[in-house]
C-alpha cells in the first residue's frame, strides 16, 4: 500500500498578523510557521495505516524552499520520503493546488491520498473535493475514523456531519480528508528527527508539471477586523434593550 499525504506550511495562528503594504497579503517577516493542524492529523492517520498495512508514506507539500522543513516534520514523525513542488503562495489558489496534487497523484499512483480537511490560513475547505473531482476518485471528507477492510480494497470512513456520524465505504484508490477528532498526532522522536535528515525529498518546479497556472481566485485586498470598542454604561433596562436592538442588532 502507498499513501500520499499533505503537509502544508502555514502561519502559526499565535503570531501577530499584520497586513503587508500591498494590501493583498500578510507580512511574513516577523511570523512563525508550522504544519497545518489538519495536515498533522492526516499524517498521523497515514502513519497508523503504515503500521497496520506496511504502507509507504510519502509526505508532499507545495511552497517555497522553507516548506522542506514542513516535509521534514512529517518525515520525522515516520514518513518514508517527501515531495516538494516549489511555488510562491502568491501564485496559488485552491484550484491550482488541487490540480498540482492531481499531477502528483498521477506520478505516484497511491492507494490513498490523505489531506487535512482545510488549511488554517485560507480556510477554504475545497482542495480535497476538487482533487477527487479532477481524478474522478471516491472521496470521504471530514474523517473521524478510518478502517481498511475487504483485504485492502475498501476504506470504511466515519465522517462528522451536522446530524452526527455518518459511515461510508469507498473503494481504493480514494481521497480522504482528516478532521481534528480523527486522532492525536504524535510528537517526532529524537531518533526520528535524525533519520528525517537523511530521507529523500524530491523537488519539482511548478512549471515542470505542465499546468495552466491561471488563478480562479485572486485576492484584491485585505484588512484587519475592526478593533473591539470600549463598553458603555446604560442608565436603565430600557436603554439597554434599545441599544441591543438598534446598535448591536442582536434582538
Amino acid at each position: 500500500m502507498k499513501i500520499l499525504v499533505t503537509a502544508k506550511r502555514v502561519v502559526d495562528p499565535d503570531s501577530k498578523i499584520q497586513i503587508a503594504d500591498t494590501q493583498t497579503s500578510i507580512e511574513l517577516d516577523d511570523v512563525d510557521f508550522r504544519v497545518n493542524y489538519f495536515c498533522e492529523n492526516a499524517i498521523e492517520a497515514a502513519l497508523e495505516l503504515q503500521d497496520e498495512h506496511d504502507a509507504e508514506v510519502v509526505v508532499c507539500s507545495i511552497g517555497n524552499e522553507d516548506a522542506i522543513q514542513t516535509i521534514r516534520t512529517g518525515l520525522a514523525m515516520g514518513g518514508d520520503r517527501g515531495i516538494l513542488v516549489e511555488a510562491e503562495d502568491e501564485v496559488l489558489d485552491g484550484d491550482l493546488v488541487a490540480r498540482t496534487l492531481a499531477k502528483l497523484y498521477e506520478q505516484e499512483k497511491p492507494d490513498i491520498f490523505l489531506l487535512g480537511k482545510q488549511a488554517i490560513d485560507g480556510d477554504s475547505n475545497q482542495v480535497g473535493q476538487l482533487l477527487a473531482e479532477y481524478l474522478s476518485l471516491p472521496q470521504a471528507c471530514f474523517a473521524s475514523n478510518i478502517d481498511i477492510i475487504e483485504d485492502g480494497a475498501v476504506a470504511r470512513v466515519e465522517r462528522e456531519v451536522d446530524g452526527g456520524i455518518e459511515t461510508i465505504d469507498v473503494d481504493l484508490p480514494c481521497i480522504i480528508t482528516a478532521d481534528l477528532r480523527l486522532n492525536e498526532p504524535r510528537y517526532a522522536s529524537l531518533p526520528g528527527i535524525m533519520k528525517a535528515k537523511r530521507k529523500k525529498i524530491e523537488e519539482f518546479e511548478l512549471d515542470d508539471l505542465e499546468l495552466d497556472t491561471t488563478l480562479k481566485v485572486v485576492t484584491r485586498s485585505m484588512e484587519l477586523p475592526a478593533g473591539r470598542q470600549a463598553g458603555v454604561m446604560v442608565s436603565d433596562v430600557d436603554e439597554l434593550v434599545n441599544k441591543l436592538k438598534s446598535e448591536a442588532k442582536v434582538l
